[in-house]
């Protein structure tokens, strides 16, 4: 179980520093994607230090913080809970595999840390 909770959580830590990167530097697809289920250009800032954050907890959880990457798992996924609803509620499903995969990582690397505490 070990090395599911790690490959998964590295797996996780990844996808989120790259897509907060993303969101950092602005790039044309984090902007399009954010003004099609209105979210305003000025959040996507603070959207990018969240996933980020999200990412630095799950890693101090990996190398020993455990309750650190417990709660940074549980954000995520109140965090892709969130993006989920705001494509719902946008009525775009074109690209909802994009959150719904975010989602899932963090989801599966809570579940992993709770059995690994």
């Amino acid at each position: 179980m070990v090395t599911a909770y790690v490959v998964v959580t590295t797996l996780t830590i990844a996808a989120n520093a790259v897509i907060a990167a993303g969101d950092y530097a602005k790039a044309d697809f984090v902007l399009a994607n954010s003004a099609e289920v209105n979210v305003p250009r000025s959040w996507v800032p603070a959207l990018a230090t969240l996933k980020a954050a999200g990412a630095a907890g799950l890693l101090l959880g990996l190398l020993g913080i455990h309750p650190l990457g417990i709660a940074a798992a549980v954000g995520l996924v109140l965090f892709y809970a969130g993006a989920l609803i705001a494509h719902f509620r946008a009525r775009v499903f074109h690209n909802i595999a994009f959150p719904g995969a975010y989602f899932a990582l963090a989801a599966g690397s809570l579940a992993l840390a709770v059995v690994e505490a």
